[in-house]
Formats: structure tokens, C-alpha cells, sequence
């Protein structure tokens, strides 16, 4: 269906005209109920004498019996119910305005005020088979929205005691998570509910039953949503009983008020649930009941100790022009509220004999009711006498919650629950004082202004009936009716005529309230139709325009095409001669393409058959040169042998050499020691000792000894033990490891790094061995250790005589390459560690 208008004026909910001289008031309604002598020895003092009157006679036990100068006491209300009145009819005669107000856009505020036990908490909620006022509430509400419910989360709380309206994409992702969740937790576990210090449960859990099937007119062109809070005030503490803390094992927390946008006092953070029946609503009203808390005084076995608000919340809000979505808007949402406070009951420590815990918790019961019964006086002298005192409602959670009802933003009603035993008058007497008191207390009346937005009424059962029509003939086998649309548009009508009075004061508020509403409504909705004509005068005016200049456009486009047509025709026929040329052109290039395309062939087979004769020479040079490489490598192999053959008879004649020149060498020695009985040190060219001298320190003078020093004088008397050697093992510490090379054996030795005085050498030492390093020739480590004997000398001091020297040498096991013949042969093992030694002849 289309929609006739893209936007909405907005609309209040609830509105107070201005002006103090035009504000109507209403008194604050207060009702009595008479609870039933439970026992036939209870002697009751009050007798009800009309419909709204109740006297009281005070008995003798009263406490100020004597000093009282009349004996009866008469009190007025607006309605007086004996104790065998039913529960229906005290919510048809209380209730069922509020209700109607509800379904309006009005708030409504209803409490139960009396001394403990006297049937505060039976009034509100009743039992299974005679339900109370807020189970018929609950059933009156949903017989009249039953057909007008929106589903779940199109209206969604806003955490600022207003909604938001979702569009139906958004609402249905909020449902499918709601779904997704109730199907994570299958087994829901059992409620741990705060622990109710009595001996039974004060509100035992029961089933509602449908006890009230009438309804309230209602606009069926809106859409509406019932949301619901239960909370306590508690020792001047609110706490929320919908909230599943102690479900988590968490302590309940306390909530704090706020004020929202309009000044309306709301609690923050607190639960609020989207309900869909009486039955879910009540379900969670059990649920929060049994965290309420009760406790037995000696008035009561079931005392509730705290005041319980339950909140019954109407969102509603129109449909569009096709009466099918509400309007996005939310400046359009109405929210109206009725709240039932069942308050605890007002009592006296020396007759409960409460101490402790019950003793603190009526002391804050009966001051939060004082401070109620305080702000009422106040408000009273306030309008009695143009005063303009403070009134305390911010002293106690109670009276500041519900600052805005009495201000004038809802009704205001109380039933006064009374026990009429003469033992219960001193209580009783004060609560009938309190509500006279009240009934004084006047109520600015709320009059929300509904402004009429222009649609067509009726425009959802018009839809209905269009969407069941559609249907009907899809199903008769028409597709073209899926296509169809309509659309309503709005209604050109300022509604009725004038409202008819016979006469108008200035003193008449609620006349001239009325008629302002009526004529703001009547203008407002003549500007809506004066806009909205305007608008469609405009859309045709340019629909015209478009029709004049299309027009005007394809008379010059057929003009221009007739003279581009021409054109074309022109040159179609040149075009026609080109093209002859063309193909004459075309036929000879053919010709000479193809014999073109002869002669490609016939060279790329010369060029194929070259290549094949390139290819044949190549291999035929590859096969000779093959051939040659064949004959060179024998040729290099038998070279090679002859070659290793040569080497190795010249090796073996230089080790005979070798051996000759050993032979002579020693027999040279021989014959020096024979001679003189000396041993000098004799050393080979190749292995002569480092040209640093060597250094013995001793007494009397320095001795430097070298290859070119002669021999110095020693003691020929000294003889030593072979037996008995001692070595010095001089190693300096920069030396490579060499733990992998076989070492001399050195029984007795002592190891030092550095020479610093002789007595490290003639101190009971008779051999000496300096180890030093250097690379051969092949650039290896060769670790050569020179050995002498120390001989005293006749000064006192000490000579090293060198008589030995070893060559030790690590080497690789793998051969390495020769390119020809060393000079000198050794003695070589391939071992991973080997060692060669070479001894000079003496």
C-alpha cells in the first residue's frame, strides 16, 4: 500500500493547559473497605451508615477515651464497601476508570493504605478464584488490545523511561537473539529467592484465571504494547523484584531515581518486560512476589514489610497511512501508565513487639507514610490558602517516585483498608483521620491532547479487508494481483460541527478548555489538509509542465531526425559506389596474397632442409671431437703412472740419504763424547732452535745461550741419576691445545708458564723440556719440544744443555693433492691424530 504522507507532526502524550485560571482539579478519590470480623468474640466499633459514610464509636479500651467529648466519630469518602462486597464490584466502582483512563494516554496512580492486617495485599491481588484489582486490571487491558498488539520489540525501551520504534528488520534480529538465548538455557534453573523471614509464604503461588471479560473502547487505527516493573521500597531503599541478580548469585542492588526529559520521576536501570497476555503479566508479578519481604509480627503471621509498586505501562502509537506499520516516529508514541502500590501497613512497636530488624523496619515504614501524609497536608494548605510552601517529596523514596501524579500528571486514588475491632481503634482512628485529610488534597486533572494526524479511520480493517481480497484472488490463479495497490489518502473533513452550550462564563474552566482543545485540533488539522492540497496542486502543476516540455522535446527531435535522415541517405549512396571500388581493390590483394603466401612456403621448406644439414655437421663434429678426448685422457693416465713411478724411486734415494748422513752424524757424536765427555748441542739447519737465546739467571752473571755461543763451563764433578729425573715442563700459556696429539711421557714433572728466577730450574729438577709452536712449510702447527739436561755450573748457577728436540704434528686423514716431489720424507701415519718426531743426531 502506498503511503500518502512521508512525515508526521508530532504528538504529546499527556499535556497540561496553561494558565492557572483555566486548570480544572479534581479531589483526591478515597475509598473504604471494611475487612470481616474474623472472630465471633472481636467486638467492632464502626457501623457504616450510607454508601459513603462510616461511623465510629470509640470503645472504653481506647486510649483517650475519657478525654474524647463526643462519642462517635463520622467519617466521609467517596464510596464505603461493607465487608461483604465482592472483589468486582470494588474494581468496577475504583479500577475501571483508571483503566479507561489508561487506554485514553492518562496515568493513573491507585494505593492501599491501612493499619497491618487489615486486607491491603487481599484488595490488590485476591486469590485464584476471586482475583483482586491487579489480575482484573490485567484481564480488562488485554480484552481490549487483543487484536491490536504489536509483536515483540517494535516499541523498545530506551533506558530513559521513554521508546524507541524499531522497524520490523530491526524487531525481528531482537527476537531471533531472544530466541537464541531461551535456547541456550533449555533446563532453566530454580529461582533462588531472598530468604522471607516467616513461617510461610505471604503470597503463595497461584494461576490466574480469566476473571473479567469485558473491554474498553479502544482506537483500533493504533498499535499498542503492554510492558510491566514490580519494585519495593524497602527501608527507604527501592530494590527491583523482576531483576535475576539472585538468580546470578549476586545481592540485589538498590536503584536510584531519576527524573527523564519531561520532569517525570521514573526508576533507573530498572526491568522492564514486554507482555503479551494477562497470564505472562501475572506470571511475573508471582515471580517478583515471592522476593518480597514478609515476616511475622504479633499483629500479622505474614506482614509485609516494605511498599510494592507494580507498573502497568500502554505504549501505543498510530499506523501509517496504509494502516499496516506504525509510523517511525517517536515523537507520535503515547505512554500512559498505571501504577499499584500496595503500601505496608502503618503499626505500633507496643502491640507488635517488634525488636531488632522488625523494630527498624517499621520505624522506616511509619516515617515514609508520615512523610506521605506531610506533603498531602502541605498541598492542602497550599491550595487552601495560596501558600506556597516546599513540599518535602524528595525526604523519603516513597513520596518522591510518585512527585509527578500529585503535581497533576495522572489520577490519584486510595482505598483505605480498615479492621473494624474495637483493639485495632487507636490505629484505625488515625488512618481515617489521614484519609479525610486527603480527600482536601485537589489534583490537577490531565487532559492529553490526541492530535488527529488526517488519515483515513479505519484504514487497518480497510487493509485487512484489501490484503484478504489480494490473497483471494492470487489464489483464483490472477498474478497481476500481487501488483495491486491502494491508497487511502487523507480525509478532507474538519470533523463535526462546533460543540453546543447554552451558556459560557468566564468561571466555566473545563468548558473553555474543551473548546480550545476542539479549535486547536480544528485548526491544526486544516493546516494538515491545506498542506497536503497544496503539495498535490504542486505535484500536478509539475506533472503538467513535464507533459508541456516533453511535448515540445520530440517535435524537435523529429524535425532534426527527418534532416539527419536525408543526410544519411546521401551518404549511403557514395558509400554504395566506395564500396564497389572496395571490393575490386580487395579481390586483386587476395591474388597477390596468395601468391605471396606460395612463395612463404616454399622458402621455409629450403630453410628446413639447411637446418637439417647444419644439424648433421654438428654431430659429426661432436662424434670426432669425442673421439680426441678419449685418446687424451689414456694418454694423461699412463703419463701420470710414470710420473708416480719417478717419484718414488726419488723418494726412496733420498731416505737412503737421509739414512747415510743419520749414520754419519751419530758416529761424529760418538766420537766427540769419547773424546772430550761433553754433549753439545748439534742442530740441523731445518730444525735448529729460535734465534731468541735463551736466558738462565744466575747468581754471579747472565748466560746467553744460542746456536752461536760456545759451550759454557759446567761442573764436570755433577752426575745424576737416570732414575731419579725430574722435569721442568716449560709451556707458555698462548700454546693451541693439542689434547688430540700423542704426548711424551713425563713421569715426575713440574709445569710452569714463565722463568722468573734459576731456583725454578735447580730446584730438585734434572731434565728441562721447552715447548714452542710455528707453521711448516705447508703452513700446518708444528708443536717442537726441545729437552736438555740442567747442569750446575761452577759459579752456583745452572745450564741447559740440549741434547733432544720432537716435532709433534696433527694432521688430516685425507691425502692431499701433490704437485711434486718434497724435498725431505717423514715418517707420517694417516691417523685422525699422529705424531712425528724428530730427534737430532749427537
Amino acid at each position: 500500500m502506498k503511503s500518502a504522507r512521508s512525515k508526521t507532526p508530532a504528538r504529546k502524550a499527556t499535556g497540561r493547559p496553561k494558565g492557572s485560571n483555566m486548570i480544572s482539579k479534581d479531589p483526591v478519590q478515597v475509598y473504604c473497605r471494611l475487612r470481616p470480623v474474623q472472630s465471633q468474640v472481636d467486638v467492632s466499633c464502626m457501623r457504616v451508615t450510607s454508601d459513603t459514610t462510616v461511623v465510629i464509636t470509640p470503645p472504653e479500651s481506647a486510649a483517650n477515651f475519657r478525654s474524647t467529648t463526643t462519642k462517635e466519630i463520622q467519617t466521609t469518602f467517596s464510596h464505603v464497601f461493607t465487608p461483604d462486597v465482592t472483589q468486582k464490584e470494588i474494581f468496577k466502582t475504583v479500577a475501571l476508570p483508571l483503566v479507561e483512563n489508561l487506554i485514553y494516554g492518562r496515568n493513573g496512580l491507585l494505593f492501599t493504605y491501612g493499619v497491618t492486617g487489615s486486607g491491603k495485599t487481599y484488595t490488590m491481588t485476591g486469590e485464584s478464584r476471586n482475583a483482586g484489582i491487579m489480575p482484573r486490571c490485567l484481564d480488562v487491558i488485554f480484552n481490549t488490545i487483543a487484536n491490536y498488539q504489536t509483536k515483540n520489540f517494535v516499541f523498545k525501551p530506551d533506558k530513559l523511561n521513554g521508546f524507541d520504534v524499531q522497524s520490523e528488520a530491526d524487531a525481528m534480529l531482537d527476537r531471533q537473539h531472544e530466541l537464541h538465548a531461551g535456547l541456550l538455557q533449555k533446563t532453566p534453573r530454580p529461582a533462588k529467592h531472598r530468604k522471607v523471614e516467616s513461617d510461610g509464604d505471604s503470597n503463595p503461588t497461584v494461576t490466574h484465571e480469566h476473571n473479567e471479560s469485558q473491554s474498553v473502547v479502544v482506537e483500533p487505527d493504533n498499535a499498542y504494547a503492554v510492558f510491566v516493573t514490580y519494585i519495593e521500597i524497602y527501608n527507604n531503599n527501592v530494590y527491583d523484584l523482576l531483576d535475576d541478580d539472585d538468580i546470578r548469585n549476586k545481592p540485589p542492588q538498590i536503584k536510584i531515581l531519576r527524573e527523564d526529559g519531561n520532569k517525570n520521576m521514573y526508576v533507573h536501570a530498572v526491568t522492564e518486560v514486554e507482555v503479551k497476555s494477562a497470564e505472562e503479566a501475572f506470571e511475573l508479578f508471582q515471580n517478583g512476589q515471592r522476593k518480597r519481604r514478609v515476616a511475622h509480627t504479633a499483629l500479622n503471621a505474614e506482614s509485609s514489610r516494605s511498599h510494592s509498586v507494580f507498573t502497568i505501562r500502554l505504549v501505543q502509537a498510530p499506523l501509517d497511512s496504509e494502516g499496516e506499520h506504525v509510523i517511525q516516529d517517536k515523537r507520535v508514541v503515547c505512554v500512559s501508565q498505571l501504577s499499584l502500590v500496595d503500601l505496608a501497613g502503618s503499626e505500633r512497636t507496643n502491640r507488635t513487639k517488634n525488636t531488632g530488624q522488625r523494630l527498624r523496619e517499621a520505624g522506616n515504614i511509619n516515617n515514609s507514610l508520615m512523610n506521605l501524609r506531610s506533603c498531602l497536608e502541605i498541598l492542602r494548605e497550599n491550595q487552601n490558602q495560596g501558600s506556597n510552601k516546599m513540599v518535602p517529596y524528595r525526604d523519603y523514596k516513597l513520596t518522591h517516585l510518585f512527585k509527578n501524579y500529585f503535581d497533576g500528571e495522572g489520577q490519584v486514588r486510595m482505598i483505605v483498608c480498615v479492621n473494624p475491632r474495637a483493639d485495632d481503634y487507636d490505629e484505625t482512628i488515625q488512618v481515617m483521620k489521614f484519609a479525610e485529610m486527603t480527600q482536601e488534597v485537589q489534583i490537577a486533572r490531565s487532559n492529553p491532547v490526541k492530535l488527529d494526524l488526517g488519515f483515513t479511520p479505519g484504514r487497518r480493517q480497510a487493509n485487512k479487508i484489501f490484503k484478504e481480497a489480494r490473497s483471494k484472488l492470487e489464489r483464483e490463479g490472477r498474478p497481476e494481483a500481487a501488483e495491486l495497490n491502494v491508497d487511502l489518502g487523507l480525509v478532507y473533513s474538519l470533523s463535526g460541527p462546533f460543540p453546543q452550550w447554552e451558556s459560557i462564563t468566564s468561571d466555566d474552566d473545563q468548558i473553555i478548555q474543551s473548546l480550545m482543545q476542539f479549535l486547536e485540533q480544528r485548526i491544526n488539522k486544516r493546516n494538515i489538509l491545506r498542506a497536503d492540497l497544496q503539495k498535490k496542486q504542486e505535484d500536478f502543476r509539475w506533472i503538467l509542465m513535464g507533459v508541456e516540455q516533453e511535448n515540445v522535446n520530440l517535435k524537435l527531435e523529429a524535425a532534426s531526425l527527418k534532416a539527419l535522415n536525408a543526410q544519411q541517405k546521401k551518404k549511403i549512396s557514395a558509400l554504395e559506389g566506395h564500396l564497389c571500388k572496395t571490393e575490386t581493390q580487395i579481390n586483386n590483394l587476395l591474388r597477390k596474397l596468395n601468391s605471396s603466401n606460395d612463395m612463404v612456403r616454399s622458402l621455409q621448406q629450403e630453410v628446413r632442409n639447411r637446418d637439417l644439414a647444419l644439424n648433421q655437421r654438428l654431430i659429426d663434429k661432436q662424434r670426432v671431437k669425442q673421439r680426441y678426448n678419449t685418446k687424451i685422457q689414456v694418454e694423461t693416465d699412463k703419463m701420470n703412472r710414470e710420473l708416480e713411478i719417478k717419484l718414488r724411486q726419488q723418494r726412496e734415494h733420498l731416505q737412503n740419504q737421509m739414512k747415510e748422513k743419520e749414520n754419519k752424524i751419530q758416529l761424529v757424536k760418538q766420537i766427540l763424547i769419547n773424546d772430550n765427555g761433553l754433549n753439545p748441542v748439534i742442530l740441523s739447519a731445518k730444525d735448529q732452535i729460535s734465534e731468541t737465546p735463551l736466558r738462565v739467571v744466575s747468581p754471579e752473571r747472565d748466560i746467553r745461550m744460542s746456536r752461536k755461543d760456545k759451550v759454557p763451563v759446567s761442573n764436570p764433578r755433577y752426575r745424576r741419576s737416570q732414575s731419579a729425573d725430574r722435569w721442568i715442563d716449560h709451556r707458555p700459556q698462548t700454546l693451541v691445545p693439542i689434547g688430540t696429539v700423542l704426548q711424551p711421557l713425563m713421569q715426575k714433572r713440574r709445569s710452569v708458564t714463565q722463568l722468573t728466577s734459576p731456583k725454578e730450574i735447580t730446584d730438585g729438577a734434572s731434565r728441562y723440556c721447552l715447548v714452542a709452536q710455528e707453521h711448516d712449510t705447508d703452513g700446518e702447527l708444528e708443536t717442537k719440544l726441545y729437552k736438555g739436561d740442567i747442569l750446575p755450573t761452577s759459579g752456583g748457577g745452572a745450564q741447559v744443555v740440549f741434547n733432544d728436540m720432537e716435532c709433534l704434528k696433527q694432521s688430516s686423514p685425507k691425502a692431499r693433492k701433490r704437485t711434486g716431489p718434497r724435498e725431505e720424507t717423514t715418517d707420517q701415519v694417516d691417523t685422525p691424530a699422529s705424531t712425528e718426531t724428530k730427534r737430532p743426531r749427537v
